[in-house]
């Protein structure tokens, strides 16, 4: 689990932020669980506020953990995106911290970087309870802790590049002490990419549904007209191009093909009954909120099976907000949730604050607001901070501008506007009266 996450100096993120999921309120728990961290944290703030930034810095550091020793070029710098309001900010490190909670261990592991190099990269462990460091590097060299495999990682430090993370090598290298730490971030943090497409691994989820009854009943409670759904192996060649595309089909497609020849693919469909019977469409077919909904399945799904942590920008994004109450609500369940996934998103929905059934969506200790100060700095503040009642109306209150986090519509704007059609009333009345001279 997530416990804690902390970046400065990314993006609109000029100073520390912070993240903080641990429990504040026990009598928000949900019903039956112990879980060291909140199931869900949703991120709500006006347009341009930065709620996408701090989703962006946690993808950002998953990716340095992942790929930095596979992306990096030897002399080739760090690729970062410092906050460029600030010219001091340029020049200054970007830094990311995550606390974890793996296998009843915790960890933190951080580092720093500029636009050389990684600066700053460290990794702690607190088996019961006492700190145990398991290397702390700096621009002064690596200071392996109390590892039994002290050999081998100085083999690994000789070949890790200035602008590569130590980490990212010496977990490939087999390292156990590593593993863990490296694990979530490679396999249990999952980012909804929203692509233009769905998936392979929507289609082989619809292709052996039977695996996976829990999405079946989920497609068909969404009220989304789904009466069946699956998928088949279809062989991609022209005529099959012609059905999806008409006359014109993509070159890069007709290229690949002529290359490659004809390849078995998996094509996803979905049943709805008509007057005659049940009728297989073809995704692309539906609406956006039943292709969000099949893109971020298979993530959804995989999270709440292995206990990971899934991340969606915008989670309300083409779908109800009951829909999403209702996706929100299968973390917050021990008995749909009984590996403690966490939910991390972003909204702008406001009802999300409120209540479903007569049960809060998101608890007390599950909201955070980010607003701009005047120097275009993204603040980052958790609900908590109010300490407010259990039984207070949070959507009415949050959209009357109580906590923070909402859009300042300047009065002007409907004079613009009103302004603007004063005067294209005066320009058609002067046309007017110029074509009549003639």
């Amino acid at each position: 689990m997530l416990l804690n996450f902390r970046v400065a100096n990314h993006r609109s993120i000029r100073d520390e932020q912070s993240l903080q999921l641990h429990p504040v309120y026990d009598a928000d728990r949900p019903a039956g669980t112990h879980w060291e961290a909140v199931p869900v944290a949703g991120i709500f703030g006006a347009n341009a506020a930065g709620k996408s930034n701090v989703i962006d810095a946690l993808s950002y550091m998953n990716r340095m953990v992942v790929d930095s020793y596979r992306d990096a070029e030897p002399d080739g710098g760090v690729t970062r995106q410092p906050f460029r309001l600030d010219e001091a900010a340029r020049g200054e490190p970007s830094w990311y911290v995550a606390d974890l909670l793996i296998d009843g261990v915790r960890y933190t592991y951080g580092f720093s970087v500029d636009d050389d190099r990684v600066l700053d990269e460290w990794l702690h462990s607190f088996p019961r309870g006492k700190k145990r460091k398991i290397f702390e590097r700096s621009p002064d060299g690596l200071d392996i802790g109390d590892s039994q495999h002290r050999r081998e990682l100085k083999l690994v430090e000789n070949i890790t590049e200035p602008n590569v993370l130590f980490m990212s090598l010496a977990a490939r290298s087999r390292q156990h002490d590593f593993r863990p730490v490296y694990d979530w971030f490679a396999r249990n943090l999952l980012f909804s990419r929203r692509p233009t497409a769905l998936g392979l691994g929507t289609g082989r989820l619809l292709e052996h549904q039977d695996r996976y009854p829990e999405l079946i009943e989920l497609l068909r409670a969404a009220d989304l007209g789904i009466a069946e759904c699956g998928a088949e192996r279809v062989l991609l060649d022209e005529e099959q191009l012609r059905k999806r595309y008409g006359p014109r089909i993509p070159q890069r497609l007709l290229a690949e093909l002529e290359e490659r020849g004809p390849r078995a693919v998996i094509r996803p469909w979905i049943g709805h009954r008509g007057r005659d019977g049940i009728v297989r469409m073809d995704v692309s077919e539906e609406s956006e909120g039943t292709q969000a909904l099949l893109r971020q399945a298979p993530l959804l799904m995989n999270a709440l099976r292995r206990g990971g942590t899934f991340v969606v920008d915008e989670i309300d994004s083409s779908l109800h907000p009951i829909l999403t109450a209702r996706l929100i609500g299968l973390f917050q369940s021990a008995e749909t949730n009984p590996n403690g996934a966490q939910l991390i998103f972003t909204s702008h929905d406001a009802s999300l604050l409120g209540r479903t059934d007569g049960e809060d969506v998101l608890r007390r200790d599950q909201v955070w607001f980010v607003e701009k100060n005047e120097y275009g700095e993204t603040e980052l503040f958790s609900l908590a901070d109010f300490k407010p009642r259990q039984e207070e109306n949070r959507e009415r209150r949050y959209l009357s501008g109580s906590y923070g986090g909402v859009p300042f519509i300047d009065e002007n704007f409907a004079n613009a506007v009103a302004a603007r059609g004063d005067e294209d009333g005066k320009g058609d009345e002067a046309e007017r009266s110029q074509a009549s001279l003639f």
